[in-house]
């Protein structure tokens, strides 16, 4: 512990540094690479939508004798072969079987294959319809939300800071996390459901958080650099990030850990696998977070500032002076 706190100390004194700023240009193309491989994930490995995106037909046998998903799976191919059957267990008791759609008939036929292979009586067997209508107005709202939220967050950053550039870097640190955190569900193989797409938009709060507290830092560190100072604009923007650097791990390991209780023990242990999809969008995404914060989102506004004529030749004065 002693050790971390010296370690925490020194990163914030100036002692040590971790070099964000000055090894840009490999955290840039990893960044890259990563967003590539995102973006490519979905067309190599396909998405897996939710029934409450393609729509479909759904089952659920309350208080079966078994909890064999297999049962549920032989009912619905005995009835169509072909038809594609999702099962999980919800609640530790109850049984959800999610179909392509069916015709009547074949829902008559699945309830009664169900009742009689988990031994309940036909009444403790539901099914309903879920028309793909309705996700397409869950993915419309999303995006006009996703779009109205980036809009504010770019002009209460700028009106913040009192600078576009940093609210483009923010942004941008924001859509980063964003596109891999999608990348990575669609690698796990996990379906996009409409908790999927609440996790989505509840980790970009909490990357705005993280972006938030080392802006400020950084500005902090800026608005001190006068003709007196001994460091160039990006050294202010480096130190900034390392003085925040213990806050930011420490803030994630406290939010991840909870979501990978939930997500290891209740999903993978217990199997309440309707927590899994908001669990792993919530997970990866705080991870996700804290990278591109400190490693791209700092840098790129770092990179973006040392342009402008005057910090360009303040710079140059402390390099000179040093020389």
């Amino acid at each position: 512990m002693g050790s971390m706190g010296q370690w925490g100390n020194d990163l914030y004194t100036g002692k040590a540094s971790v070099p964000f700023v000055a090894r840009r240009k490999l955290w840039f193309i990893i960044a890259i690479v990563l967003v590539a491989i995102s973006v490519l994930a979905p067309f190599v490995r396909g998405v897996d939508l939710s029934i409450e995106f393609t729509g479909g037909s759904q089952f659920t046998v309350s208080a079966p004798d078994s909890t064999d998903q297999a049962i549920a799976t032989d009912a619905v191919h005995s009835v169509d072969g072909e038809a594609e059957a999702k099962v999980t267990v919800v609640g530790g008791t109850d049984i959800r079987v999610q179909t392509t759609q069916l015709s009547q008939d074949e829902t008559r036929e699945v309830s009664a294959a169900l009742a009689e292979g988990y031994g309940v009586d036909a009444t403790e067997v539901t099914d309903s319809f879920i028309g793909p209508t309705w996700g397409a107005d869950v993915t419309r709202q999303s995006l006009w939300g996703l779009v109205v939220f980036l809009v504010l967050t770019f002009v209460i950053l700028a009106i913040y800071f009192r600078t576009w550039k940093m609210s483009v870097a923010a942004i941008i640190g924001l859509v980063d996390v964003l596109v891999i955190t999608i990348g990575v569900y669609a690698l796990a193989g996990f379906a996009i459901s409409p908790a999927a797409v609440i996790g989505f938009l509840t980790i970009l709060g909490y990357s705005l958080y993280d972006t938030t507290v080392v802006f400020d830092k950084i500005r902090e560190n800026t608005a001190e650099d006068g003709e007196i100072s001994g460091r160039t604009f990006g050294e202010s923007v480096n130190l900034g990030v390392n003085q925040t650097l213990v806050r930011s791990i420490n803030t994630s390991i406290v939010a991840a850990l909870p979501v990978a209780a939930i997500l290891f023990i209740g999903v993978i242990w217990l199997g309440a696998e309707t927590l899994s999809d908001i669990s792993l969008s919530i997970f990866v995404g705080i991870l996700v977070a804290t990278y591109s914060t400190l490693f791209v989102s700092a840098p790129l506004y770092s990179l973006m500032r040392e342009k402008e004529p005057a910090i360009a030749q303040r710079d140059q004065r402390v390099l000179g002076a040093r020389a």
